[in-house]
């Protein structure tokens, strides 16, 4: 069941999460969210880096899509230089 609580926003538009609310999901000083807006609605998602096995996974899935497309490593300085000339 979800936990309720009341909070308001500072006029330095600070938002406190309530301490019921920061224990039962271990919220620390520091977590980072996401917020979304939409309408009324206000929703704040936690997040976090990847862990390093998920992040050796995913670096292992953009090599594996790399050679699928025929890239190789030396295509790579010129594909930096073109997406900063593009900015």
């Amino acid at each position: 069941m979800s936990t309720l609580a009341t909070t308001k926003m500072s006029s330095k538009g600070q938002v406190v999460i309530p301490e019921k609310i920061r224990t039962k999901l271990g919220l620390k000083p520091g977590t980072q969210f996401i917020a979304v807006g939409e309408g009324d609605v206000v929703i704040f998602k936690k997040i976090a880096p990847p862990s390093f096995e998920d992040f050796d996974a995913l670096i292992a899935e953009a090599r594996k899509r790399a050679r699928q497309a025929g890239l190789r490593r030396s295509d790579i300085p010129a594909a930096v230089r073109d997406v900063r000339r593009a900015r």
